[in-house]
């Protein structure tokens, strides 16, 4: 069995995913599962001391409600070693403060990441060591790749958790007790009665502050390679015979080869956007290129739709669109999976018969399916109903979900390195287009649902 994490190390742990993201979820997981102990280690370049870092763990702690004997533990013996992560001895100093197993999490940019690695490389590494990176992993296949090499000399391949709390979120794992373990939806779930499906994380927030990041990355990067291209497939896998890692993941990464952009035309299959000042609920955006940090001859879009194809039996023929943005005048989070018409509507049955929609939505976490009805009062006249099923919050937020797979050396939702290339691999073509100016960058109003002219989603 493998043994738990005891030790958590975060890298960068003075950065705003730390205490935004990483820290909130710790404490509600220490506070769900109050019998887990775990020493955490804060390292990062800022002239902490104790108890600066533990005010910090505190105040994070607090935006949960985190308490408990676990959470009191925790906060008597944390610790915060200021230097560079990149410097062999300081990576060799953290290592030694280790109670047992312990958890590397790069909480760094990608290129720090690069050199935290070659540092280990000089290292005696405690056995079991886990290490949690979170994305981009690499800028393209090639950049990918080349970190993959560097991982595995470090540690085995089921300890690297290359991190996408997308696939924490309660919801996405719900598709697999609603797909696998309800006979009504397994057989319908193919090209033969599907016509297609759409992927949707509209925001919106506006840039927010992380012009460093996102305007080097983009909506097609920072969301559609990464995040929706594991929701897709999670949404398209093969039922797996066990829910163990290796499966989840080998089920997966056959629905990743098979993906490609729909009928490899990059230009016809491919839009993008970037917001123009506007208002939402009340509130003044201005226009992308007048943010800080922000350097318009980037040509940032904040706004991406591309649909691919999946080269699959099951799913030959079936567009399935990806669509992220920012500034959106409403926030929608959900996957629609639209069934193919009725073959036949008997005469008689007067009014449209649109077509039947399942709706899962990411946020509040909800399944709702559209029908075609009879009624109300004419009963040959086809009307619209909605059956709604609320699957309820998760138990802990998706970084919890994340840090307990890490903690426990379960991959099961985490990327495997072939995975994260050939995410590379399948946005290359858009990329290149993009870059070459193939595809117009549209402006769209921050508040508005987009530019009007781009293919609908419903």
């Amino acid at each position: 069995m493998t043994e738990a994490v005891r030790t958590l190390i975060i890298l960068g742990a003075d950065g705003d995913l730390t205490s935004r993201l990483l820290l909130p979820a710790l404490g509600q997981l220490l506070t769900e599962e109050d019998t887990r102990r775990v020493t955490l280690v804060g390292a990062g370049m800022h002239d902490w001391d104790a108890k600066h870092w533990r005010s910090v763990v505190e105040t994070s702690f607090k935006t949960v409600d985190a308490e408990g004997p676990a959470v009191d533990a925790l906060l008597d013996g944390t610790d915060f070693v200021a230097g560079d992560v990149t410097d062999p001895d300081h990576l060799r100093e953290l290592l030694s403060r280790s109670d047992g197993t312990p958890a590397l999490y790069f909480a760094l940019p990608p290129a720090v990441t690069k050199e935290v690695c070659a540092g280990l490389a000089e290292l005696d590494l405690p056995a079991g060591l886990r290490l949690a990176l979170e994305k981009p992993f690499g800028t393209d296949k090639r950049s990918a790749a080349a970190l993959n090499r560097r991982l595995t000399k470090l540690v085995p391949e089921d300890q690297v958790h290359r991190i996408d709390h997308f696939l924490g979120n309660s919801t996405v794992q719900n598709l697999f007790g609603l797909r696998f373990s309800n006979r009504i939806f397994e057989p319908l779930w193919s090209a033969e009665h599907i016509a297609s499906v759409d992927i949707v994380y509209d925001e919106v927030l506006g840039l927010e502050g992380r012009a460093g990041y996102y305007d080097h990355a983009g909506a097609l990067v920072d969301m559609l390679q990464s995040h929706l291209l594991q929701v897709l497939a999670v949404t398209a896998m093969e039922p797996p015979s066990t829910m163990s890692a290796a499966d989840i993941r080998d089920a997966k990464g056959i629905v990743i080869r098979a993906t490609h952009v729909l009928d490899d035309d990059a230009i016809a299959n491919s839009h993008r956007g970037r917001y123009t000042k506007g208002k939402i609920d009340g509130r003044e955006l201005r226009s992308y290129v007048d943010e800080n940090g922000v350097d318009p001859d980037r040509r940032t879009e904040t706004l991406a739709q591309v649909t691919f194809g999946i080269d699959t039996w099951r799913w030959a023929g079936v567009p399935f669109t990806l669509r992220s943005g920012k500034a959106i005048g409403r926030g929608r989070h959900e996957i629609v999976i639209t069934f193919r018409d009725a073959q036949r509507v008997p005469k008689g049955l007067r009014g449209a018969a649109h077509p039947t929609r399942l709706r899962i939505r990411l946020g509040p976490d909800v399944m709702q399916l559209e029908l075609n009805t009879n009624g109300p009062g004419d009963p040959h006249y086809l009307s619209r109903a909605s059956l709604e099923a609320d699957f309820g919050p998760g138990s802990l937020l998706a970084y919890g979900e994340v840090l307990a797979d890490l903690f426990d050396g379960n991959p099961s939702l985490s990327v495997r390195g072939d995975t994260a290339e050939e995410c590379w691999r399948i946005v290359a073509p858009v990329l290149k287009a993009w870059g070459d100016d193939e595809v117009p960058l549209e402006d769209y109003p921050a508040g508005s649902d987009g530019p009007t002219d781009w293919p609908a989603i419903p």
